[in-house]
């Protein structure tokens, strides 16, 4: 348990922009500036805020469950037991980070298509996290007039 969490933690870790600091009931919580984007406690418990379509998408799809002190907030929470849940725990926290580093990448529009063809995003959850891609002059002008 304690190697696949620290695996965990490592790799999240070294994502661009992630601080790593105490979390305040034991465990490790990863920010992205100021932001948490989730935090992991010694038992295996990975817990992650997400915005309440996010989180209504992940739950309604089982992949991952309703937090247990906040159900009724946007936060879910998913046990690593395996192998398995390690790589699923890692796919939730990229989707966490996704939603600040597509806010400040100088090109959100190719980060959003390389990381959903590595993780792989299905559709659903491609269109929740493509909102939050800034959309900026240089887009609106590359657009088709309708």
């Amino acid at each position: 348990m304690m190697k696949r969490l620290k695996k965990l933690e490592d790799e999240v870790s070294r994502w661009p922009n992630i601080s790593v600091h105490p979390h305040r009931f034991g465990g490790k919580e990863f920010r992205y500036g100021s932001a948490e984007v989730g935090h992991v406690h010694t038992g295996g418990v990975v817990d992650i805020p997400f915005p309440r379509s996010v989180h209504d998408v992940l739950l309604a799809g089982g992949l991952a469950e309703e937090h247990r002190w906040v159900p009724n907030s946007g936060w879910i929470t998913f046990h690593v037991r395996c192998d398995e849940d390690l790589r699923h725990a890692r796919w939730l926290m990229r989707l966490s980070y996704l939603r600040y580093a597509l806010k400040t990448a100088p090109d959100a529009r190719k980060l959003l298509e390389q990381e959903s063809q590595e993780l792989p995003l299905g559709p659903e959850v491609r269109s929740l996290l493509e909102k939050f891609v800034p959309v900026t002059a240089r887009q609106v002008l590359a657009e088709p007039l309708a």
